[in-house]
This record gives structure tokens, C-alpha cells and sequence, in this order.
């Protein structure tokens, strides 16, 4: 049961870390916290170890644990090991793929069209479940799971960037998908690696334009 209850509020924290709900930089201690949830510090204290083993928060000793911000050099960093990461995962998928894997990326794609009209920040998370299911179809589970923690600040900087939301409804993010799935399709690693390659390089060129933006 307590292992239940602390894994209930790592994904609640995570999820007002990611969406902004706390915002970066700020401080939060165990008592609120627990006082909040009606819990014991304990659990309290096990959910924000888990995120600070994540990279989402900072122990302050003494003090509390800080929300980590994310500046120009954070988001190059994910950048970076985006496009170490996944364009290999993308190649690996395209050499096994399945037919069901293959209807579950067009079926994403169809709502994220859906979405990138009138609802950016739903647009931002079907692309983020189309990158998880080619990281899951590479069939390397440890590959996937490195691929999540980027993906998972890649949308937490979609809610503290708002610019990037104005990128989820560009025709070129759903053209840059579909041109991936046509190269997983199509059995080619090289062909599915480059397609991700280029996709990530349009994503990195407009995160990085409004990361420094915010800077200014």
C-alpha cells in the first residue's frame, strides 16, 4: 500500500512539474506537501526522491527540493540526447515493426491532426506518444526507457515555451511524422533514421528560437 501511495504522487508531482503547474525554480517542502495530500512525510519524501533521481528536482539540504528551471542549455541538452537516441531507435523499428505497431502510428498521427487545429498542448502530447511508440517498437526496452525522461522535458518545455505551441500546429510537424512512418513502412533503417534525424533537427531549430526568446 505505501509503495502504491508513493508511486500515486510521483506521477501527480511529475505531472504538475511537466504541464508547469510548478513552475521552474520553485521551492517545495515535505510538510505542505503531505499536508496537502492528507499523507505522512514519508511517502512525501520517497515520490520527490524518485524526481530528483529523474533530473526534475534539486535536494536543497535543510531547505526543501527545487524545481529545476529549464534554460537555454537544458533544453539543448535534451536536444542532444534526443538525436543521439532516437534516430537508433527509429532505425531498429524499422527492421521489425509490426502491422498492429504500424496502425497504432497511423491512428496517432490521424489525432494529432485532429488536435493541431484548436488544441496545441494535445497536438504536443500525440507527438509525444508517436516518439514513445517508435522508441517501444525498436524492441530494446532500456532504449525506450532513456528515450522517455527526454521526451517527458521536451513536453514540459512545450508548457514553460509557449511559442512551441504555436509550432504544434504547423502542417510541417504532422509531414515530418508521416514522412517517418512512410521510411518505418517501408523497412528501411537508414531511410527511418535520417527521416527522424530531420525531424529532430526542425524540432531543435524551433525550441532553441524560443528558448532564447524567453532569455531575452
Amino acid at each position: 500500500m505505501a509503495a502504491s501511495l508513493t508511486d500515486r504522487l510521483t506521477d501527480d508531482l511529475r505531472a504538475r512539474i511537466l504541464t508547469g503547474a510548478l513552475e521552474p525554480g520553485s521551492m517545495v517542502v515535505e510538510p505542505r506537501l503531505a499536508d496537502e495530500f492528507g499523507v505522512s512525510k514519508t511517502p512525501v519524501r520517497e515520490a520527490l526522491g524518485r524526481l530528483a533521481g529523474e533530473g526534475l528536482v534539486a535536494v536543497l539540504p535543510k531547505k526543501g527540493y527545487l524545481v529545476r528551471p529549464m534554460a537555454l542549455r537544458d533544453v539543448e541538452d535534451v536536444l542532444t540526447l534526443r538525436e543521439l537516441l532516437e534516430p537508433h531507435a527509429a532505425a531498429a523499428a524499422a527492421s521489425r515493426i509490426t502491422r498492429h505497431e504500424l496502425a497504432l502510428l497511423h491512428g496517432v498521427i490521424d489525432t494529432q491532426r485532429a488536435h493541431a487545429g484548436e488544441e496545441p498542448l494535445e497536438a504536443m502530447r500525440d507527438a509525444r506518444d508517436f516518439h514513445r511508440a517508435i522508441a517501444t517498437a525498436s524492441g530494446n526496452t532500456r532504449l525506450a526507457e532513456a528515450i522517455a525522461g527526454p521526451l517527458d522535458e521536451t513536453s514540459r518545455a512545450h508548457h514553460i515555451l509557449t511559442g512551441m505551441q504555436r509550432y504544434m500546429t504547423q502542417p510541417q510537424e504532422i509531414a515530418e511524422h508521416e514522412r517517418i512512418l512512410d521510411a518505418l513502412e517501408s523497412g528501411s533503417p537508414a531511410d527511418a533514421a535520417a527521416a527522424m534525424r530531420a525531424h529532430l533537427a526542425s524540432i531543435r531549430e524551433a525550441m532553441l528560437g524560443e528558448a532564447r526568446r524567453a532569455e531575452r
